[in-house]
C-alpha cells in the first residue's frame, strides 16, 4: 500500500480580526473578519452575502507538528469523559491540524467577510470559504455521546457569561 496522498494548498484568506488567543470556551460574541486574498477577483464573492452561514476550512497555525496526538485520551484531559481516539477530537492535535467551522455571515465588505460564531484566531490561514447549504448538511437524526454536550456547554457563550 502506498503512503498517504499529499497535496499543497494555498490560503484563500486570513483572519484579520476577532479572537486574539485560542481558548476552549467562550467563542461567542466576537466579530471576526476573514480577509480574502487579493489574487482572487472581487467577483469571486458575488452572491455570497445572500447566505446566512459559511463553511470555512482553516489551519491551527499556532500549533506544532509535535502537538499531534495519535492515541486515545480523555477530552480536555477530563477523566470523567471516556478515552477516545484522535479522530474523535476536534482540536489542533489532529494529523493535519485543520478545522471546519460554520460561522454566521454578518456582511461582505469588499474582500472582508465579517462573521460571528467563528472559533479561529487572528492570523489564521483560511484554506476555503463556501456558503453553507443546509440540504448538504447531515441527513437523518444526528446523535453524539453525552460528554460532547457536557464539554461544550460554554463553547458559544460570550466571555464571562453563562451559556443559554
Amino acid at each position: 500500500m502506498a503512503g498517504p496522498t499529499r497535496i499543497e494548498i494555498t490560503a484563500v484568506a486570513q483572519v484579520a480580526a476577532g479572537h486574539a488567543d485560542p481558548v476552549d470556551d467562550y467563542q461567542g460574541g466576537a466579530e471576526s473578519i476573514n480577509r480574502m486574498n487579493e489574487v482572487f477577483p472581487l467577483e469571486t464573492l458575488r452572491g455570497l452575502s445572500e447566505f446566512s452561514h459559511l463553511e470555512v476550512l482553516w489551519h491551527f497555525h499556532r500549533s506544532s507538528p509535535t502537538d499531534v496526538a495519535l492515541h486515545a485520551r480523555s477530552p480536555r484531559s477530563t477523566p470523567a469523559w471516556p478515552t477516545t481516539g484522535t479522530f474523535v477530537h476536534r482540536n489542533h492535535r489532529r494529523p493535519n491540524q485543520l478545522a471546519v467551522s460554520h460561522p454566521r455571515l454578518l456582511r461582505a465588505d469588499g474582500r472582508d467577510l465579517h462573521v460571528t460564531d467563528f472559533d479561529a484566531v487572528i492570523g489564521t490561514p483560511v484554506f476555503d470559504v463556501a456558503p453553507y447549504f443546509p440540504v448538504m448538511g447531515p441527513q437523518g437524526e444526528v446523535h453524539v455521546p453525552s460528554w460532547v454536550d457536557e464539554m461544550l456547554t460554554q463553547y458559544w457563550a460570550t466571555s464571562g457569561q453563562e451559556a443559554k
